[in-house]
């Protein structure tokens, strides 16, 4: 019998693996298509909340301007001097809640020091004051209609997009559009409302980032520090912060080697010890050695337990495996008094920010458990610009101090090293609220 070999056709391989090839690149761009427009989404969501977020500074903004306005008008008279001193500090507490609210969304601004001056004659002589004018008139008008459009922006995305699904129920002559204008009659006028809706909704995707930073450009460019402005105060902070950095690394350290000598290293001598025992034992009686070598496996499994609990006081595996999330919702679940978790972090942080909030957690419950005689507690963590804000609540009997050894101290200096900031409320009678607010890192 003669059997005949066919080789196989090089086209034919090459188009399969072209189909193949094809449908992976489908498949990755459309992975790559819901990345992009995850990303968007998240952009416009968080640029809409910090342009929204403007107008709390915008329209207090924008009545200080008629006031001055007011006062210069009427200086001649005598009246405007009286308001200058109330105007100034109005102006000045304005200009640094502006400076708290984009330092929630971004870079911190690093407020003059000393205060800008509230007398008429200093403040027409200070170049933070007028920067601050400045700034004033920038937000009170163009920062206000930015956070205006993004408040009605959603509103007309949905009422438009949604239009056909009520405009039959509509009084005959009202307006159909969010814009003003225009009655529908007829279907055909009610899907063009509907495309204003969708036309809107590309504005808040491709518009609204660009328009969150034209209206925080203003306050970063005018209200931060100037030039010439005395930054030493802020470089003893900083010092201070890297001297708590390496107390806490250097504590980390002496938990770390305490741990290892005072539990793992004795665990392994007695293995030692007793592998040691049985050796000899074998020769004399090697019954009596099963017995030693069973003790010695149950010290080399607790000096495996050892090991692994100092391994994840480091840096939890937990993390990197589950997100802050899951690491969080694990201490919960190991907290004898009932705990509730509420995390909401879009994206990932730094894995030094992330572990710093981990042990804030784990000692703040054990603190929890310990001391409070609580009967309920709250884990609260929020990832925004930059920054982790993470909130532990629970209505135990209050009166923590960092001088009770109760481990504030250790969580203070902690954060301190990541330039975070620490504010524990907790009266007699309680409740007590730890907040801590670290960079993100991300």
């Amino acid at each position: 019998m003669a059997v005949t070999g066919t080789r196989p056709d090089r086209t034919d391989e090459g188009g399969g693996d072209d189909e193949h090839g094809g449908e992976r690149g489908v498949g990755s761009g459309r992975e790559g298509l819901r990345t992009v427009a995850g990303r968007a989404v998240r952009a416009s969501g968080a640029a809409l909340a910090e342009l929204v977020g403007g107008l709390g500074t915008a329209v207090p903004a924008l009545a200080l301007l008629l006031l001055l306005a007011v006062a210069a008008v009427t200086a001649p008279l005598g009246a405007g001097l009286l308001l200058a001193a109330p105007l100034l500090r109005a102006l000045h507490a304005l200009a640094g809640r502006e400076r708290e609210r984009l330092g929630r969304h971004g870079p911190e601004i690093v407020a003059p020091d000393p205060a800008p001056p509230v007398r008429l004659r200093l403040a027409l002589a200070d170049p933070t004051t007028r920067r601050e004018l400045h700034w004033l008139a920038r937000h009170g008008t163009v920062g206000l209609l930015l956070g205006l459009a993004g408040f009605l922006l959603p509103l007309s995305a949905v009422r438009d997009t949604a239009f056909p699904l009520y405009w039959r129920f509509m009084p005959m002559d009202m307006t159909a559009t969010s814009f003003g204008y225009g009655v529908a009659h007829s279907w055909a006028e009610a899907f063009a409302v509907c495309a204003f809706g969708i036309g809107s909704t590309a504005v808040i995707l491709g518009l609204t980032p660009g328009m969150a930073r034209l209206q925080a450009d203003p306050g970063r460019r005018l209200l931060a520090a100037g030039p010439d402005q005395d930054l030493s105060l802020r470089v003893a902070e900083l010092t201070a912060t890297r001297a708590a950095a390496l107390d806490a690394h250097a504590t980390e350290l002496r938990r770390i080697e305490r741990a290892l000598h005072d539990g793992t290293q004795n665990r392994l001598v007695s293995v030692t010890v007793l592998l040691g025992a049985a050796r000899r034992q074998v020769a004399r009686d090697p019954s009596r050695a099963d017995e030693i070598l069973e003790r010695a496996q149950s010290a080399a499994e607790q000096a495996l337990a050892e090991l692994r609990t100092v391994s994840r006081s480091i840096l939890p595996p937990v993390l990197d495996d589950r997100g802050l999330a899951g690491a969080l919702s694990g201490l919960a679940a190991d907290c004898p008094v009932p705990c509730r978790i509420d995390v909401d972090a879009p994206e990932r942080c730094a894995a030094s920010a992330e572990a710093t909030a981990y042990f804030v957690v784990a000692e703040a419950l054990t603190n929890v458990a310990k001391h409070s005689g609580a009967r309920s507690v709250t884990v609260a963590v929020r990832a925004r610009g930059g920054r982790l804000r993470l909130t532990v609540a629970d209505d135990g009997r209050g009166g923590a101090e960092e001088a009770g050894g109760s481990g504030l101290t250790g969580i203070r200096r902690r954060i301190a090293a990541h330039d975070g900031t620490l504010r524990l409320a907790s009266p007699p009678g309680g409740p007590t609220t730890l907040e801590v607010d670290l960079p993100s890192g991300s």
